[in-house]
């Protein structure tokens, strides 16, 4: 399904750059690697019409799992199977190609995007702007999770070093934030790593759907940075029936994990906080 293209270089995930160190009252040269922060242009293709859908800065790297993990959280795909091609722009004249991503759809028409809660402009910062209310997803067909999988207590603490170790990227920039999957063993399935929290999350979600794994039933995701609305979005979207956080959760995260029973697990280190749907950690 997917496929890509060689014409030109692709943007590196990460670039070499001068800078002046300053440390004990003493200056001197210096180079160091930084992340690389690039646009990325979503587009849908099918039939004769052609639609961006989203913009977001992003890493370059894993940019088809990003633009498919984007899609099915937001609920414009609900299948790989509506994927017929996920390839970079050729267009002649483009001074972008691998940072415009194509979509083809199986389908004759587009989706129609105005029934979505958000208008698809993303930042690394922010993530999707513009969210509408809790009740938006009820209305995308989103329902309470059921899953009935359960996690020792003990596991959780475990996986943030885990995560810290698979993070290979951030090891030599020490500027990405990063999502991954794992089984409630607490066993690594796959991590992917942005410059962007929601991408980051997004590439993992992209990744299962073009891989067959989705829904995530008896899986668990583990996110760098703060639990937000997003976030837990995306998880529900994803089926994952718990979603931990290194650091702290939003008052609309807990609110949307409540209301759709996700398991909300924020401040992960030696101990942890169970905001949500607790019958799902198993303690000692």
């Amino acid at each position: 399904m997917p496929s890509s293209n060689s014409s030109r270089t692709r943007p590196p995930a990460k670039v070499r750059t001068s800078l002046l160190r300053v440390a004990e009252g003493r200056a001197r040269a210096h180079s160091d690697d930084l992340v690389t922060e690039e646009p990325l242009e979503i587009r849908l293709l099918a039939g004769e019409q052609r639609q961006t859908v989203a913009v977001t800065l992003r890493t370059p790297g894993q940019d088809f799992e990003l633009a498919a993990g984007f899609l099915y959280a937001e609920g414009v795909i609900r299948s790989r199977d509506e994927i017929r091609r996920i390839a970079y722009c050729t267009d002649p004249g483009e001074a972008q190609q691998y940072n415009i991503v194509n979509v083809e759809l199986r389908g004759e028409g587009i989706p129609d995007l105005e029934r979505l809660e958000r208008h698809f402009y993303t930042t690394s910062a922010c993530g999707v702007c513009g969210k509408a209310g809790l009740e938006q997803l009820e209305l995308r067909g989103q329902r309470p999770l059921e899953d009935a999988s359960r996690v020792r207590a003990e596991v959780l603490p475990r996986l943030p070093e885990k995560l810290r170790q698979a993070q290979g990227l951030f090891e030599r920039t020490g500027g990405l934030h990063a999502a991954a999957l794992f089984d409630l063993g607490g066993n690594l399935l796959a991590v992917r790593e942005d410059v962007g929290r929601h991408n980051a999350l997004d590439k993992l979600i992209g990744w299962a759907l073009l891989e067959g794994h989705l829904p995530l039933r008896e899986r668990l995701v583990l996110v760098s940075g703060r639990a937000s609305y997003e976030l837990c979005q995306k998880a529900l979207a994803a089926g994952a029936p718990v979603l931990a956080a290194i650091s702290a959760p939003s008052s609309l995260a807990v609110e949307l994990a409540r209301q759709f029973n996700l398991t909300l697990v924020g401040f992960l280190r030696e101990s942890f906080n169970v905001y949500s749907a607790p019958e799902r950690i198993l303690l000692p």
